[in-house]
């Protein structure tokens, strides 16, 4: 978590595409793409990433292009992926892959750079709610969980366990807000009642990321997105709630930043 802070935004850059190429290469390989396939995909994602990176800076059309990206995910995980999850449709065609492929990975790479050069104490207030509402919700799954969420997708996952972790994202941003000036002044702008709203929206995304790449996993008959990781699995494995999530924080941060 250090690297959050010691590290320039240019060189965080470098480490988030990094984690993006080998975020996209598992990406191919549980979409069935070929070997040669799956390279070119990560490094077409790793060249836009680049690309809108340098760019973010240089003009306002760039950065224009890079708010309709993060509102293009945010639109996906919002109204798409839950339709998606229902109907569990599968990806039948390469460029489908590819398109949804671009969809998930480059825009969580380009918020996850994007906050942290507006305030990367709010990048890792996010990527802490993330964890505290994955914390929760397995824990109160385990003491409390009696009906399945999403039993055909991934059946560990129980309402009781959302719930569990709704209270626990609640309680978590209330008290980042007491004592962060910077989100005091946001909440002094917009008020408690739309914060706390924002902060139940992201961990809604955090499970339906978590859940989209579950059925993703379930429909190529594999445990992990990867092996990278021993015991944990892949990077996707360690991200699915952060490709969800991060691009509508980048967009909201921007905009309640700027009213505080």
């Amino acid at each position: 978590m250090s690297c959050l802070f010691l590290l320039p935004t240019a060189y965080f850059g470098i480490l988030i595409c990094c984690v993006l190429i080998i975020a996209a290469t598992e990406w191919g390989a549980l979409t069935g793409m070929t070997r040669n396939s799956r390279a070119l995909f990560a490094t077409a994602c790793a060249a836009l990433f680049a690309y809108m990176v340098w760019g973010v800076q240089a003009s306002d059309a760039t950065r224009s292009s890079v708010a309709t990206i993060y509102a293009a995910s945010s639109v996906f995980w919002i109204v798409v992926a839950p339709i998606w999850l229902a109907r569990g449709i599968r990806i039948r065609s390469s460029f489908s892959a590819t398109a949804l492929g671009f969809l998930v990975i480059v825009p969580c790479g380009l918020a996850a750079v994007s906050v942290h050069a507006q305030a990367p104490e709010i990048l890792l207030g996010m990527l802490g709610l993330i964890w505290i509402a994955d914390s929760a919700a397995y824990f109160a799954g385990k003491a409390y969980g009696r009906h399945k969420l999403a039993p055909s997708i991934s059946p560990g996952k129980t309402i009781e366990g959302a719930i569990g972790a709704t209270f626990a994202s609640l309680a978590y941003a209330s008290l980042a807000a007491l004592v962060s000036p910077l989100l005091a002044d946001v909440v002094g702008s917009i008020g408690w009642m739309a914060y706390l709203g924002v902060a139940t929206l992201i961990c809604a995304l955090s499970i339906v990321g978590d859940l989209f790449e579950s059925l993703i996993k379930r429909q190529a008959n594999v445990k992990d997105s990867g092996k990278l990781l021993p015991g944990h699995g892949g990077i996707l494995d360690r991200i699915d709630s952060v490709t969800s999530t991060l691009p509508l924080a980048a967009l909201l941060s921007g905009y309640l930043l700027s009213m505080s």
